[in-house]
C-alpha cells in the first residue's frame, strides 16, 4: 500500500485509474461507489477524492464533474498498484512464431515492432542495433553503369545488405574482384567501425606509398562502410501509428495530435531510447518524464534487447497515458527478450 495513502484512498485511486483506462471517461463518485466493494456513501467517496486531488493525484477536467488521473497519479499507480499477469500461452506462442530466428536482423526488428503494436493496439517502436555491433563476414562488388557499383555485404552471420554506390569514376570487374578479395582476406570477422577507421588511416598515407589495389580498396570500401554506418546508426522503426487515431474518438483529440507529433521529435526520441538501452527491465515514462516536450498526456513503455549479453537496442510502445499497463508491460518485456534470443541464434 502506498505510504502516503490509507487503504480506502488507495483502493479508490486504483479503481479510478482502471476505470479511466477502460473507457477514457472522467470518473464520478457514484461510479466509484458502484465499482468498489466498500460500503461507503458517495459523499464519503467525494471527500476521499478531494484529498486525492489536493495531493495532485487526480484532477477534474473543466468539462466534467468526474476526475481523471494526473501524471503523478499514473506514476503512483504504475509503481505501487499494478497487478501484472504473465502472458497467456497463446500470446507467447504468437510472439515466438513472429520472431523466427531464421529471419535476418531487419525482418526480426520489423516483426518485433509490428508484434507489440498489434498486441497492445499502440504504436510499436524499436531502435535498430547500433552499427558498432555489426561484424563483416563477406563482401563482393559488381560494376554497374554510370560510375555505380553494387556492394553485396554479409554481416552478423546471415544478414545480407545490397547497396548501390555512386562513385567518382568507373571501376573494372578485375579491380573490384581484387578489392573484395583484399577486404575478405584482411577484415572478415572484424567490426565495421574498425574496418572503416583502418581504411581512413590508410587514406592519410602518402599516395606513393599505396599500391593500386590498396588505393582502389580505400576508395570503394570507405564509401561502402560510410553508407552502411549512416543507414543503420541512430535509427528507429515505428509501426502502428494508425492505432492511435482511435484515441481521438474517445477522449481529448489533443492527445491524439500529441501522439502523432511525437514521431517528428526524432532527436529527442533517439535520446530517450539511448537512455533505455543500459536500463534493466521495463521502463515506463509518463508525460514529461520522457524528458522532451511534445509527449504531453502520453506514455512510453520500453525494454532493452541484448545480443551476446550486451544490450544493443530498445523495443517499446507509445500511447496515451491511459494505456493498459497490466497488459502492455509484459508484452513489451517478453517481446524484447525473445527478440534478443532470436538475434543471438
Amino acid at each position: 500500500m502506498p505510504e502516503q495513502l490509507n487503504e480506502r484512498a488507495t483502493l479508490l485511486l486504483k479503481k479510478l485509474v482502471y476505470s479511466y483506462i477502460a473507457d477514457g471517461q472522467p470518473v464520478g463518485s457514484r461510479k466509484l461507489a458502484d465499482d468498489t466493494d466498500l460500503d461507503i456513501s458517495s459523499a464519503t467517496i467525494r471527500n476521499v477524492m478531494s484529498g486525492l486531488e489536493k495531493k495532485g493525484l487526480i484532477v477534474s477536467p473543466h468539462t466534467s464533474a468526474g476526475r481523471i488521473p494526473t501524471e503523478r497519479g499514473y506514476r503512483l499507480f504504475v509503481d505501487s498498484m499494478l497487478e501484472i499477469e504473465p502472458l497467456s500461452k497463446s500470446l507467447l506462442t504468437r510472439v515466438k512464431r513472429g520472431l523466427d530466428p531464421d529471419q535476418n536482423t531487419d525482418a526480426l526488428i520489423s516483426h518485433a515492432s509490428q508484434m507489440v503494436s498489434e498486441l497492445t493496439h499502440m504504436a510499436g517502436i524499436v531502435s535498430v542495433p547500433k552499427a558498432s555491433h555489426t561484424t563483416l563476414r563477406h563482401i563482393e562488388f559488381l560494376p554497374l553503369s554510370d560510375q555505380r557499383i553494387l556492394a553485396i555485404m554479409v554481416i552478423n552471420e546471415r544478414e545480407v545488405q545490397n547497396r548501390v554506390l555512386h562513385m567518382q569514376r568507373s571501376y573494372s570487374t578485375t579491380e573490384l574482384q581484387e578489392t573484395s578479395s583484399f577486404l575478405n582476406q584482411n577484415f572478415t570477422g572484424k567490426d565495421i567501425y574498425e574496418v572503416r577507421e583502418t581504411l581512413l588511416q590508410g587514406m592519410q598515407k602518402a599516395r606513393e606509398d599505396i599500391d593500386a589495389i590498396m588505393q582502389t580498396t580505400i576508395e570503394v570500401a570507405t564509401v561502402t562502410f560510410s553508407e552502411s554506418l549512416t543507414s543503420r546508426d541512430e535509427e528507429y522503426l515505428v509501426q502502428g501509428e494508425a492505432n492511435l487515431v482511435r484515441y481521438g474518438e474517445t477522449s481529448d483529440r489533443n492527445v491524439m495530435t500529441q501522439l502523432l507529433e511525437v514521431f517528428d521529435h526524432k532527436r529527442e526520441m533517439l535520446g530517450l531510447l539511448d537512455r533505455c538501452i543500459q536500463a534493466e527491465g521495463v521502463k515506463v515514462f509518463i508525460g514529461n518524464e520522457a524528458g522532451f516536450k511534445g509527449l504531453g498526456d502520453c506514455s512510453v513503455v520500453t525494454a532493452p534487447y541484448s545480443v551476446q549479453g550486451e544490450p544493443v537496442g530498445v523495443l517499446g510502445v507509445i500511447g496515451p497515458a491511459r494505456i493498459n499497463y497490466n497488459m502492455v508491460i509484459p508484452v513489451v518485456d517478453v517481446t524484447a527478450k525473445l527478440l534478443g534470443e532470436a538475434l543471438n541464434k
